[in-house]
């Protein structure tokens, strides 16, 4: 453990490129606040406004990151950081770039045996029986770029025109398009903190699904935590997301997302290695029910960043 004296320098990454740019500045900057407020030598650098190597130049000791989505959360910057020597918060290379990926994550799972929903991949320009292949996955599906976060280019199907129109849409964003058979059951969130599972929430949304809009701005999205499952359900359900987090390479912290299915089964859905960490992020909401500030919560990670 990396005492608060040792930190040195601490560039937290926010901002950057992405479709989630918003998202991460929000978080970068309540991270960087908490940082602060405990003394530590921490300053804001956004990646879109200035060179990686001013990381170098300006001598810091080690990197937050707080960049969600592509260049943040694809392993990009993190190999980029270690080129320059720089130690940083999360998962590695790997982890990132195959979390990052929803189709090669989905792949993993399956490998080692890990529940997931039946599901195809679409790549841009291939011809596809839309009709053959909703009917293959129940008659309802939900569709998802490949590299997106944030629900970002996510939308549902219930017929083959509905499909087709969803899949263009998810183009728009990657190349491939993951089409999952629809889940009905519950969802639920379970964060990871080095190597433990923090209490699971679960997610009710008054939309069709956990979209952009009920994520960031709805007033109405409802968070459940303890999520209403009993002992042993509740046991079973961290040990998946602990053992979904390591079977893509996930370190230091991050956060697993689970459906059920309409027998109650879990079902994966992603992983997160840079969960939102705004006032309405879920990581925070899951410290806070084990008595964790936002304060401590964000120095642990710090402290778990490699050296």
């Amino acid at each position: 453990m990396v005492a608060k004296t040792e930190f040195g320098k601490v560039a937290v990454l926010y901002g950057g490129h992405s479709a989630e740019r918003e998202v991460s500045l929000r978080s970068g900057q309540a991270v960087l606040a908490a940082l602060q407020a405990q003394g530590i030598n921490a300053q804001g650098f956004d990646p879109a406004e200035q060179p990686l190597t001013a990381l170098v130049e300006q001598q810091f000791d080690r990197a937050f990151i707080v960049l969600h989505g592509r260049g943040g959360e694809d392993g990009t910057i993190q190999g980029a950081l270690e080129y320059l020597g720089i130690p940083y918060t999360g998962s590695g290379v790997l982890g990132c770039a195959l979390a990052m990926d929803k189709v090669r994550t989905k792949q993993v799972w399956q490998a080692a045996g890990l529940p997931v929903a039946p599901s195809a991949v679409i790549a841009r320009g291939r011809a596809v029986d839309w009709q053959a292949l909703i009917t293959d996955l129940g008659g309802k599906v939900m569709v998802k770029p490949a590299q997106e976060g944030s629900s970002i280019g996510m939308s549902p199907a219930r017929n083959a025109a509905e499909l087709e129109q969803a899949v263009a849409l998810a183009h728009k964003y990657d190349r491939e398009a993951l089409v999952e058979s629809w889940l009905s059951g519950p969802e639920y969130t379970v964060s990871i903190l080095g190597d433990q599972a923090l209490p699971a929430i679960r997610v009710q949304s008054t939309h069709e699904f956990y979209d952009y809009d009920a994520k960031y701005q709805a007033g109405d999205t409802q968070y459940h935590c303890p999520a209403g499952l009993c002992e042993l359900e509740e046991r079973a359900l961290e040990q998946l997301a602990v053992t979904a987090f390591h079977a893509v390479g996930g370190k230091g912290w991050g956060r697993i997302d689970v459906m059920c299915d309409h027998n109650g089964n879990f079902k994966l859905l992603e992983a997160n290695m840079v969960p939102g960490m705004t006032t309405k992020s879920l990581v925070p909401m899951a410290a806070k029910a084990v008595g964790m500030s936002f304060e401590q919560l964000v120095k642990r990670i710090l402290e778990l960043s490699e050296v």
